[in-house]
């Protein structure tokens, strides 16, 4: 197969390469072996049209090693990672650094097989989509901020190349803290109109006569530049928080996009934040309107749907911060990183962000934890609705019960200790342990 997608085998013992090697041959793979890390990193760069399979242990560069440097000039690049020694922490490691899976030797054939065919398919629509957006030019560097590998984000990130095509106006909703402005922003960046204006006006920011006026004009003598509509007029229209608009101004916004035509001139790109129980951005607005903003509609993927992404995304996070602060990195152990994929993350990503600076500051003073940081979180968090149209308190309460009894597993039921760990008062542990059912008797 002349255009078979490659394959790169990574490993010190040759009859391992070899058998690798043999096995996905006749799988039609295009396959190449080095036996050793350096070696690899001579062939393998970035855009490397295929994937790698990579030994753990190897003599002088190892295969974490191998796997931060390939990380470091192609994140998107699919490692499979293998070993023979059953070690959870590395396992964690080579996760949260980027790697695609992970196989414990000896390993099944066919288990190899399926690993790599749903690698190279990743592989393949990366590199497809890469070609688009150089296409595109602009709409790369944007398209770089949409960090993660998991299947949420792949169909997000194909959602926006489709339809920054597209001329019609698009609907995007999503829990808070997705990243909605992110992907209006991209959705411009990719498609005909990224060399045009992009206005973002945030409709909940302002008072309903001073919004008509920013949007429709007149505008103040004092005020140097034109309406929104004006100021937009040939790129994109963003509206945040649309669902904040009165009567008076979808009558107005609907008028000006009927008086557009097909296609539009001016593309409309709403954002809608409506997180209340019961309440969609369907209920907020005419009827009329709706049907014509959410002609094409993007949802932006809660994080607790990405599980693939939240470690790449806190490691990533974590090492910007501590750059910042001129400090080291906070250490994941395996405990912290169940936690961090278990946790229902009510914020979404701009929760996984604060998160992230407060860990490295508290790591910097040598106090607290990863848990304390989510259990308060979630002591503050406010009811809502998730996407799946399910309240996000029995998230929050599963993940709180499970918080809690992992932690008085690991420490026999010692309260002092679960206390420190989950900087909960006596009182508050006492009060929660009670809610959900559990005894201390039961740890002993």
């Amino acid at each position: 197969m002349s255009n078979a997608t490659k394959i790169a085998i990574v490993d010190d013992e040759k009859d391992m390469r070899q058998s690798i090697s043999q096995w996905l041959a006749l799988s039609g793979y295009d396959t190449e072996t080095f036996a050793s890390a350096e070696e690899a990193l001579g062939s393998v760069g970035s855009d490397y049209p295929g994937i790698v399979i990579s030994d753990i242990k190897m003599p002088g560069m190892d295969g974490i090693q191998l796997l931060r440097k390939l990380m470091g000039s192609d994140s998107a690049l699919p490692v499979i990672m293998i070993t023979g020694h059953g070690d959870v922490p590395m396992a964690v490691e080579a996760m949260r650094i980027g790697a695609f899976d992970f196989l414990e030797k000896p390993f099944n054939p066919d288990r190899m097989s399926d690993l790599a065919k749903k690698a190279t398919n990743a592989r393949r629509l990366t590199l497809d989509n890469r070609a688009l957006r150089r296409e595109l030019g602009d709409g790369t560097q944007m398209m770089r901020k949409l960090i993660g590998s998991s299947p949420a984000m792949e169909r997000l990130r194909e959602d926006i190349l489709d339809l920054g095509q597209a001329d019609g106006h698009v609907l995007i909703d999503g829990e808070t803290g997705t990243g909605k402005t992110l992907v209006a922003h991209a959705l411009h960046a990719v498609g005909s109109r990224a060399g045009k204006k992009f206005v973002l006006i945030s409709c909940a920011a302002m008072d309903e006569d001073t919004l008509i006026r920013r949007l429709f004009g007149p505008m103040m003598p004092e005020d140097n530049r034109l309406p929104a509509v004006e100021e937009a007029r040939g790129g994109t229209l963003v509206l945040e928080d649309i669902e904040a608009l009165s009567d008076a101004a979808q009558a107005r916004l609907l008028t000006m996009i009927n008086d557009q035509g097909t296609p539009p001139e001016t593309r409309i790109v709403a954002i809608c934040n409506l997180q209340d129980e019961g309440r969609t951005c369907e209920d907020a607005l005419r009827p009329d309107l709706y049907y014509r903003l959410a002609a094409l509609k993007i949802t932006a993927p809660p994080l607790r749907n990405r599980g693939e992404d939240i470690l790449t995304l806190f490691t990533a996070l974590a090492d910007q911060f501590a750059d910042e602060y001129g400090c080291d990195a906070p250490q994941v152990s395996a405990q912290e990183a169940a936690q961090l994929l278990q946790a229902p993350w009510p914020g979404n990503v701009r929760q996984l962000i604060n998160l992230a600076e407060r860990a490295v500051l508290q790591s910097r003073r040598g106090t607290g934890t990863i848990a304390s940081l989510l259990m308060s979180d979630h002591d503050e968090m406010q009811p809502v609705m998730t996407t799946e149209g399910k309240p996000l308190k029995e998230y929050v309460e599963a993940f709180e019960r499970m918080l809690i009894d992992n932690t008085m597993r690991r420490h026999r039921g010692s309260i002092s200790s679960v206390m420190d760990e989950l900087c909960l008062p006596r009182r508050t542990l006492n009060e929660k342990m009670a809610k959900y059912g559990l005894q201390r008797s039961d740890y002993l």
